[in-house]
Order: structure tokens, then sequence, then C-alpha cells
């Protein structure tokens, strides 16, 4: 993948998609424990449900074999790694033109997944997990998903005291922008991190804010597909977030975002239809 800023194209897979016109990233979590539970695939029904996406129109596939919710337990390397690794080969097998995310921020996860046909690592930590990241996404060449996150899974809830909120999250990207381009990547895509050491008051400024983040002139991805900022005000659940859920994709993308990380892929691309009559008509 290569990021034109003149031309505001992504290349992933010999494909182009306009960052313009905006980018649906469809979550298959190999997981027993996400936080959303349809999102969960087994190895059986791996084929189906990625197929399914991209008949809906998914333009990125993004694999997790690590279940970054709140509290959630942690996932030895092996574990991790097998999870992901079928799960890549069973895609690369029955769609073979599929564009390939692996959400992982394990750099030998990252480096295995490539390798078996993937082609982007979406990584939570923003290289802060595993300090050999970004010398394999330099080695790699492969793009890369910076997202703004603290602690990991089971302290990042108690970790969300800042002083200047935005401020600090711009701070954090312009250092891990430089180190990244330090060790060779060129192909870099921003995400603050929406639930990840975030109050739910705190994210709704981040989300009000996010155009702010395009002084760094890099694609944003945005994941808030059914999160707890979206049915814990609303009093509802994960299952009844979709509502709350399309309403926030709409706004981020008057935002500012081009890339949407979503569990309902054929919501999401009504989303960008919309969006772009709105900007035409």
């Amino acid at each position: 993948m290569r990021f034109n800023h003149s031309s505001e194209f992504l290349q992933v897979n010999r494909q182009l998609f306009s960052l313009r016109e905006g980018i649906v990233m469809g979550i298959l979590n190999v997981t027993p424990d996400s936080f959303y539970a349809p999102s969960r695939v087994t190895v059986q029904i791996i084929a189906d449900r990625a197929g399914q996406m991209l008949q809906e129109g998914a333009h990125i596939l993004d694999v997790g074999g690590y279940s970054t919710r709140p509290n959630a337990s942690d996932v030895p390397l092996s574990e991790e790694l097998e999870r992901v690794l079928v799960a890549v080969e069973t895609i690369v097998k029955y769609f073979p033109n599929a564009c390939i995310s692996v959400d992982t921020f394990r750099s030998h996860v990252a480096e295995k997944a490539i390798q078996a046909g993937a082609h982007i690592i979406n990584d939570v930590s923003g290289g802060q997990a595993d300090p050999q990241m970004f010398a394999c996404v330099g080695r790699l060449k492969v793009p890369y998903v910076l997202m703004h996150s603290r602690g990991n899974p089971q302290t990042m809830q108690s970790l969300t005291n800042y002083t200047h909120l935005i401020e600090e999250i711009m701070v954090f990207f312009q250092n891990r922008i430089h180190k990244l381009i330090q060790h060779g990547c060129c192909d870099i895509i921003i995400d603050v991190g929406f639930g990840f050491a975030k109050t739910l008051e705190q994210n709704y400024l981040v989300l009000n804010q996010l155009e702010k983040f395009k002084i760094f002139e890099l694609p944003i991805l945005v994941g808030i597909s059914r999160k707890s900022m979206i049915w814990k005000l609303l009093k509802s659940s994960p299952d009844d977030a979709l509502n709350g859920t399309s309403a926030l994709h709409l706004w981020a993308l008057s935002r500012g975002a081009n890339i949407l990380r979503v569990h309902d892929v054929k919501p999401a691309i009504e989303i960008l239809q919309i969006y772009r009559a709105l900007q035409t008509y």
C-alpha cells in the first residue's frame, strides 16, 4: 500500500481505494471473548463471514486473535498466532484478492501474518507493547495503523487522567510518527483510539475535534463500532448499538475520518453512500 497525498488514494493488494470517498474495514475477531459476540468467528465459519463482508462491500478485512476489550484476559503468543494464521490463510485461500489487516500488538504475530498473506498491521498499542514492532514494520515495508492508547486491556480504564487531552494525543502521534519514519515506515494511518484509556466524555470530545488530527496529513481510521461510548450513553447494550454507531460514523466522516472499522459492513457502506451524496449535491 502507498498513500499519495496529491491523489488521496490508498493502494492495497493491487487495489486502489479513494480516501476521499471513504473505506470500510470489516472486523473478524477470531477470539472467544470479543465484547460484541456476533463479530467472533470460529475456524469453520471464517470463509463464510469473510465472504459475506466482501459481498456487502468491505474494502479491508481486519483479523484479530487477541481481544482488546477492557479487562480482557491475556492470550499467549502461540495461541494468538495460531488463531491469526488460520484466519489469514483461510481468507487468502478463498479470497486471494481480499485486503487483509491484522489486529495485533506483537511483532512476531505481525511478521508471520504478513508472510502468510496479510497486508496491513493494526496495532492498538501504537508500538508501545512491543519495542520490536516499529523495526518489524520498517523491515517489512507494510502499512501500519498507529493507535493512541495507554496501558493495556487490563489497566487502560484507570489511565484516563489528562491535562490537555487533544494536545497530549497529538504529541503522542508526533513522537511515534517520527520514530516510525526513522525505522523506514512511510505508510502510516492514525487512529485516536476510542475507548482506549478514555472516559465516555473524553471519547466524545475527541470525536468532536477529530478534524484537528488532519494536521498530520495522514489517513484517519475511526473504530467506534458498537463501543461503550454509544451503548452506555444510550443505556442499552452492544447488541442494540447499531443506530448510534451509524450516527457517529456519519459524524466522523464529516470530521475527517477516512476509514471506518466496523462490525456491520452493509450499514457502513450505506453511510458512505449518504455521505458522498451530501458532499455532491
